[in-house]
C-alpha cells in the first residue's frame, strides 16, 4: 500500500473509532466485572452472576462469594461506580475471624491476578494465634487490614520485557529509558486497581469486608 494512502487509512480508522474505545481505562474488576459504569448497570451484571436484591436494603445485593454468604454494596461518585464492598453476612467469634482473615491473606497472595507481595508484608498482615483481637480493637483501636493490587492487563508482558532488559550484558540509553517507562507504568497503573479488606466489629462479633476500588472514579476534590 502506498505510504500516504496507508497513513490516510489509519487516520480514518482512528477518527471513526468511538471515543470510549481508546479512552477506556484498565480498571479494577470484581468477578470479572469492571468496577465502573452506572449503579443500575452494575446491579444487573451482579444479578447475572447469581446475586439477588437484599430483602433489607433495595440498593444492596446478597449472594455467595468465595464460599461465604455475603452482602454487596455498590458505591458511586458522580453517578459512576467507584467501589464494590463485599461483607460477610454472618458474624464470627474472634478465633474464627482470625483464621478467616489469615486465610484470605494467603488466598490473595497466591492468586496470580494480584501483584506478589514480599514475605515481610504478608507476615505483617497475618494475625498471630496468641493475639487478642478483641483487646487490640476495643482498647488500642487497631485496624486489621491488608492491601493488594490487581495486575493490569499488560503487567505480565511488561514484566517479561523488563526482565529481558535487565539480563542484557550491555544496556544502551534507549534500554535505560525504556526500563524507566516500564517501571513507572507498572507501578502507576497498578496503584489504580486496589483491593483491600479489613475486620470490623459489631456487638462483640466480627466480620470481614473486602473493597474493590476503581481509583479513576474516586472523588479527587473536583467539587470543592
Amino acid at each position: 500500500m502506498h505510504k500516504n494512502l496507508k497513513k490516510t487509512v489509519w487516520l480514518f480508522i482512528l477518527l471513526t473509532l468511538p471515543v470510549r474505545f481508546y479512552a477506556q481505562k484498565d480498571v479494577t474488576q470484581f468477578l470479572g466485572i469492571p468496577v465502573d459504569g452506572s449503579k443500575s448497570e452494575m446491579i444487573q451484571k451482579l444479578k447475572d452472576k447469581g446475586f439477588t436484591i437484599s430483602p433489607n436494603k433495595k440498593d444492596a445485593l446478597v449472594g455467595e462469594f468465595n464460599g461465604t454468604d455475603v452482602n454487596v454494596v455498590i458505591v458511586t461518585n458522580n453517578n459512576k461506580v467507584c467501589r464494590i464492598m463485599v461483607s460477610d453476612a454472618n458474624t464470627k467469634n474472634k478465633t474464627d475471624i482470625r483464621i478467616s482473615f489469615n486465610k484470605l491473606v494467603q488466598q490473595f497472595q497466591n492468586n496470580k491476578k494480584y501483584l506478589p507481595l514480599p514475605e515481610s508484608t504478608i507476615s505483617k498482615y497475618n494475625i498471630p494465634e496468641d493475639e487478642d483481637i478483641s483487646y487490640e480493637i476495643s482498647v488500642k483501636s487497631k485496624r486489621y487490614e491488608a492491601l493488594f493490587y490487581q495486575k493490569t492487563s499488560d503487567y505480565d508482558s511488561l514484566a517479561i520485557e523488563m526482565s529481558n532488559l535487565y539480563i542484557k550484558e550491555v544496556r544502551n540509553d534507549s534500554d535505560k529509558e525504556r526500563l524507566t517507562v516500564i517501571t513507572k507504568k507498572m507501578i502507576d497503573d497498578s496503584l489504580k486497581k486496589s483491593v483491600w479488606f479489613m475486620i470490623s466489629e459489631s456487638y462483640g462479633k466480627y466480620f470481614i469486608s473486602i473493597y474493590y476500588d476503581n481509583e479513576y472514579n474516586r472523588a479527587n476534590g473536583e467539587g470543592l
